[in-house]
């Protein structure tokens, strides 16, 4: 299930990441640094707990989480979001909830390659990961 996304991702591109923090609310200042920072993705698989750890100069955040299960969540951007997270025709599914709105990060790996297609209403984020070495 999980177990085809487990390993150690970096940032290589990213397509309108801009445009998807705006449209959460993410200030000026924060997005400019945001848009500058390469993070590194850690997946990790225990049994049936999934940890997701961002790494980044400026902020580290870390999720861990069973597949199906509702969970609370504290984004990068300090949003309190109620999370779940699914496997979909392959594809690492990750939905948040939040005052009414709902934005998903679906994660799909091809390769050595990981894509995060992020999506919060008409605006849609691409961000290509290499598998590190």
């Amino acid at each position: 299930m999980a177990e085809a996304f487990v390993g150690t991702w970096n940032l290589k591109t990213s397509e309108k990441f801009d445009d998807y923090m705006k449209e959460l609310g993410v200030g000026f200042a924060t997005r400019k640094v945001g848009g500058m920072t390469k993070p590194t993705t850690l997946i990790a698989v225990d049994g049936d707990t999934v940890t997701l750890k961002t790494q980044s100069t400026i902020k580290n955040t870390e999720i861990s989480f069973k597949l199906g299960e509702e969970f609370d969540e504290t984004t990068a951007d300090d949003r309190k979001v109620k999370s779940i997270v699914t496997v979909e025709d392959g594809k690492l599914v990750h939905i948040q909830r939040w005052d009414g709105r709902e934005t998903s990060l679906v994660r799909e790996v091809n390769g050595n390659a990981l894509t995060l297609t992020l999506k919060l209403g008409d605006v849609v984020c691409t961000r290509h990961y290499e598998r590190a070495e």
